[in-house]
C-alpha cells in the first residue's frame, strides 16, 4: 500500500477543537505523521490528496447496536427470531455496512438474534466481506415472564431466537458461558423494564444474586457485559457489582453520576428512540426532560458516555443515526465536539483500544473520516450526509477521496 498524504486538512484529533492547514501522512494501516502545513518531504510514489479544507477526524463508534433488528421488505424483523440464521447474518452485515458508510468504524453489539454476529465478525476479519471493527453480541439474557419472553408456552420451546431465558444464578452463569462459547464478546442482560419495553420501568426482572452471577461469569471469561437498566435501584446494583456498560440509565441522578465516575462505568443514554416514539409511551416526555437536564451534569462530572440506540425498530431504521447526533446537540445542549468525543475517544475506550483508535496521532491506526465541513462547529455536516470518505486501516472502505 502506497503512502497516502492528506494535505490542506481541517483536523479534529478527537480531543481538541479543529485546526486548519494540517497534513496527515498514512503509511500502510497507520498514521505516520501529522504536520502543521505541507510535509517537509514525501516518500517516492506517495499519493497526495489535497482535501481543500475539508475536515479529517477519527472514525466513530456506535455502542448500542442491534444488527439483526430490521425490516425485510414488508416483513417486520424486530428480533429476527423466526428467520433462518443465514438470512439474519446477511441482515446483520447489511446494517453494519450502513453504520460504516455513515462513519462508524467501530460497532459494539447490544443483542442480536440467532447468534449470528460472531460469524459476521469472523467473515469481516477474514476479508470475505468489508465491515467495521466489531464487538459482537449474542442473544439477550432474561428471566421467565420478562416482557421479551414472548413465545407462547404451548409452542413447547424455551424462547425466541433473540432471547435466552435464565432463572437463578446458576442458569445465568451457564447462559453467559454458552454465549461466550458461541462467540459473543459482549453479554446483554435485560435487568429492568421501561425504556420502550412493554413492562414498567419500576419492574426489576433479575434478582441481585442473578445479576451478580452474570457479571462475575462474564468477567471470568474476559468479555464485556451490559444491561438494559432504567430504574435507580437496579442501576446502583449493577454499578456495585461492576457492570461494564449501562444502557439507558433513565433514572440517573447525582448519586448515580458519582457512582458511574467512581467505577469508570460507560453509559449509553440512547435517548433518540424514546424521543421518536414519545407519542406511544405516556411517560416518555417527562423522562426525556429529565435526561435532557441530567446528561450535561453527567458529562461535566466525567461520566464516560457513548453513542448508540435501538435502530432497526419499525419507523426507526438503521442508517438514521444522524438524528441521534442532532438530539444531543440541539435538545440536550451539548457542544458538537463533546458528542464527537463520545463517538471517538470514549468509543475506542470501551473497545479497549485507546492505544490504537479514537484519536489522530502518529502510530495509531488510520481509521479516518473525511467530512465536507466542520462537524465540531456544525453537527449537521456529519449528521445529515455521509462522510466524503471513510478509511479503515488506511484503506478507503466507503465513499471516495476527493480528486
Amino acid at each position: 500500500m502506497a503512502t497516502l498524504v492528506l494535505t490542506n486538512a481541517n483536523l479534529i484529533d478527537g480531543e481538541h477543537p479543529a485546526v486548519g492547514g494540517r497534513a496527515l501522512v498514512v503509511d500502510g494501516e497507520r498514521i505516520a505523521a501529522i504536520h502543521d502545513g505541507p510535509p517537509p518531504d514525501l516518500p517516492e510514489g506517495a499519493e497526495v490528496v489535497d482535501l481543500g479544507g475539508r475536515t479529517v477526524m477519527p472514525g466513530m463508534a456506535t455502542c448500542h447496536f442491534h444488527s439483526t433488528y430490521d425490516e425485510l421488505g414488508s416483513v417486520p424483523l424486530p428480533y429476527g427470531s423466526e428467520q433462518p440464521p443465514a438470512t439474519m447474518a446477511l441482515v446483520s452485515h447489511a446494517n453494519l455496512m450502513k453504520a460504516l458508510t455513515c462513519g462508524y468504524t467501530m460497532v459494539v453489539g447490544a443483542g442480536a438474534g440467532q447468534d449470528v454476529e460472531p460469524g459476521v465478525k469472523l467473515a469481516i476479519e477474514r476479508g470475505l466481506v468489508p465491515g467495521p471493527r466489531f464487538v459482537p453480541s449474542g442473544r439477550e439474557l432474561s428471566t421467565t415472564a420478562h416482557s421479551n419472553d414472548t413465545v407462547p408456552w404451548w409452542w413447547d420451546m424455551p424462547t425466541s431466537g433473540a432471547v435466552r431465558l435464565c432463572d437463578g444464578p446458576d442458569e445465568f452463569r451457564l447462559g453467559v458461558r454458552e454465549q461466550v462459547k458461541r462467540g459473543a464478546e459482549v453479554i446483554k442482560l435485560f435487568v429492568t423494564g421501561g425504556h420502550g419495553t412493554t413492562s414498567p420501568k419500576a419492574r426489576i426482572e433479575m434478582t441481585h444474586e442473578e445479576l451478580a452471577a452474570a457479571i462475575d461469569a462474564a468477567h471470568g471469561k474476559g468479555v464485556l457485559i451490559r444491561g438494559h437498566l432504567a430504574n435507580k435501584t437496579a442501576i446502583m446494583w449493577a454499578l456495585e457489582l461492576g457492570i461494564d456498560i449501562i444502557d439507558h440509565c433513565d433514572e440517573m441522578d447525582d448519586e448515580v453520576i458519582t457512582a458511574c465516575v467512581e467505577t469508570d462505568t460507560f453509559v449509553v443514554p440512547s435517548i433518540y428512540f424514546p424521543k421518536v416514539f414519545a407519542p406511544f409511551f405516556p411517560d416518555n416526555e417527562a423522562e426525556l426532560a429529565h435526561m435532557y437536564e441530567v446528561i450535561p451534569k453527567a458529562e461535566a462530572a466525567g461520566v464516560r458516555m457513548l453513542l448508540g440506540d435501538d435502530y432497526g425498530a419499525i419507523n426507526f431504521p438503521h442508517g438514521s443515526y444522524g438524528g441521534e447526533l442532532h438530539t444531543y446537540v440541539e435538545d440536550v445542549g451539548l457542544d458538537p465536539l463533546t458528542v464527537l468525543r463520545w463517538a471517538t475517544v470514549n468509543g475506542a475506550a470501551v473497545l479497549g483500544r485507546s492505544a490504537d483508535l479514537g484519536t489522530l496521532e502518529a502510530g495509531k491506526l488510520a481509521d479516518l473520516l473525511v467530512v465536507d465541513g466542520d462537524p465540531s462547529a456544525d453537527i449537521g455536516v456529519l449528521a445529515d450526509a455521509p462522510p466524503v470518505a471513510v478509511l479503515k486501516g488506511g484503506e478507503v472502505v466507503a465513499g471516495a477521496l476527493p480528486r
